[in-house]
C-alpha cells in the first residue's frame, strides 16, 4: 500500500499530491452532500475514475475521515471531530453576539449567519428562536441553493460561486437582491419554509457574510426583512 493520500490512476499514471488530495475532498464533498453512498455513486459523483476513487476513500476509512458501513462510505468520526472544532473570524463572531439576541429577542425568529467559501454558502453562527425546527445549523454546515441566504451572497459577492449565473434570469434576480439589499425564498428550497436574508457588509461596504432568518411560510416577510436590515446595520457598525 502507498503512503496515506498517495498512488496511481486506473491509467498507471502517479496522481502529484495536490491532486490526489483534490479527488480526496472531492469524495468528501461528495459524501458531505448526500450523507452515505456505494462506490459507484461516489465515483460519478466525484468524478474520478472508480479505482481511484476505491484507493483514495479506503485510505481515507484508515484515517478515520470517511468510514464504510458494508458496501457504503459516510463522513468518519475524524472529520467530524475536526469539523466541530472550526469556528468563524472572532472579530464577526463578536460583533454579531448581541445583534442576534436582539432580533430574536424582537421577533421570536430563529437567524443563522453564513457566508461564502469555496463556491458554498457555510453556516457559521446563529441564535435559535421560539420554534426549534428553524435553529441554526452547526457552524461549518452547507446550506444549499436557493435558500435566501445563498442568493444573497451569490448575488453581492465580487467572487461568484458561479450558481445559476449563466441564466439570464437569475442575472436579472441578482441585480434586484443588490438593488433591494434583500433576498427572500417562498418555499423554493423547503416546502413549508419561507427565508428572509441581507448582507452584512464592513465599514468599507464591503460583503463580510449574511443573515437570514427561516420561519413557516405563513408568517409576513417585510416586518422580518426591516429587522435584518436594522441587524445588519448594527454589526456593521461594530466591525472594524
Amino acid at each position: 500500500m502507498g503512503s496515506p493520500l498517495h498512488g496511481e490512476g486506473e491509467d498507471g499514471r502517479s496522481y502529484g499530491r495536490r491532486g490526489v488530495l483534490e479527488g480526496a475532498f472531492a469524495l468528501l464533498d461528495v459524501l458531505e452532500r448526500v450523507r452515505e453512498a456505494g462506490l459507484t455513486r461516489l465515483a460519478a459523483e466525484s468524478g474520478l475514475p472508480k479505482a481511484t476513487a476505491y484507493r483514495l476513500l479506503e485510505q481515507l476509512t484508515v484515517l478515520g475521515a470517511a468510514e464504510k458501513l458494508g458496501p457504503r462510505y459516510r463522513i468518519g468520526p475524524r472529520l467530524r471531530r475536526l469539523g466541530h472544532a472550526w469556528r468563524p473570524d472572532p472579530t464577526l463572531e463578536k460583533a454579531t453576539q448581541a445583534p442576534m439576541r436582539n432580533f430574536v429577542r424582537t421577533t421570536g425568529a430563529a437567524i443563522w449567519l453564513c457566508l461564502l467559501s469555496s463556491g458554498q454558502t457555510i453556516a457559521v453562527g446563529g441564535a435559535p428562536g421560539r420554534i426549534p425546527y428553524f435553529s441554526p445549523p452547526h457552524p461549518g454546515s452547507v446550506v444549499g441553493w436557493p435558500t435566501a441566504v445563498a442568493k444573497m451572497l451569490v448575488a453581492c459577492s465580487p467572487k461568484t460561486s458561479g450558481l445559476a449565473l449563466d441564466s439570464p434570469e437569475w442575472r436579472k434576480d441578482a441585480a434586484r437582491i443588490r438593488e433591494a439589499g434583500v433576498a427572500f425564498d417562498h418555499e423554493e428550497y423547503t416546502p413549508g419554509v419561507s427565508c428572509v436574508a441581507t448582507p452584512v457588509l464592513d465599514r468599507s461596504g464591503t460583503l463580510v457574510a449574511a443573515i437570514c432568518s427561516p420561519v413557516e411560510a405563513v408568517r409576513p416577510l417585510p416586518d422580518l426583512a426591516q429587522n435584518l436590515v436594522r441587524m445588519s446595520k448594527a454589526i456593521t457598525a461594530t466591525l472594524p
